[in-house]
């Protein structure tokens, strides 16, 4: 797949529309667009991520690079609905399964949850929570939109997991737990 971006500015999108990927024309609140923006903000929110949290572990760093590069998978497979016989780059099964292996690595060192985590803790958890809920929102745009390969669902849900098996990690097994009731007059 080439990409040859020779002028960012088009002028094509000054009227609330925009290209799909298969050139179609919908408006700029249309669910792909909705999704695959919301992807673009979580693949920005990765970079912060990687860029300025000194307490990231170093074996999550290349981790989050392969996720970013994925997310423009996602984005580009979301750009284009699915038309039987039409070859497109598509998130593929192999990638979702990536995501689980790391969560069963990451989650094996953990102590099981015994209540919600509170998000928080170090500078990277605390980022990687706000990942996790934008993922979780992209995940939610997707589902609204027709004709999206189902692989695309598969990753987010499993990326949504991961972000927050990152962010436990990150604490080192120190998660704040949410404690029912507790501010609540006795």
């Amino acid at each position: 797949m080439a990409v040859n971006l020779t002028r960012i500015y088009t002028r094509l999108g000054d009227d609330g529309e925009t290209h799909l990927g298969d050139m179609s024309r919908v408006g700029k609140a249309h669910p792909r667009i909705e999704t695959y923006g919301t992807v673009d903000e979580l693949n920005s929110l990765i970079g912060v991520v990687i860029a300025t949290c000194d307490d990231l572990p170093e074996a999550y760093r290349p981790w989050l690079a392969r996720i970013q590069n994925d997310l423009f998978d996602v984005g580009a497979d979301t750009s284009v609905p699915e038309v039987e016989g039409e070859q497109r780059l598509r998130v593929v099964e192999s990638q979702t399964k990536w995501l689980e292996e790391r969560c069963d690595e990451v989650n094996s060192t953990l102590e099981p949850l015994k209540s919600f985590v509170l998000p928080g803790g170090s500078q990277a958890a605390a980022r990687l929570h706000v990942c996790r809920t934008v993922c979780r929102r992209a995940e939610r745009h997707a589902v609204g939109c027709e004709g999206l390969s189902p692989e695309v669902l598969r990753y987010l849900n499993r990326l949504s997991d991961l972000l927050f098996i990152l962010a436990r990690g990150s604490n080192g097994g120190n998660d704040e737990l949410w404690q029912p009731g507790a501010s609540r007059p006795s």
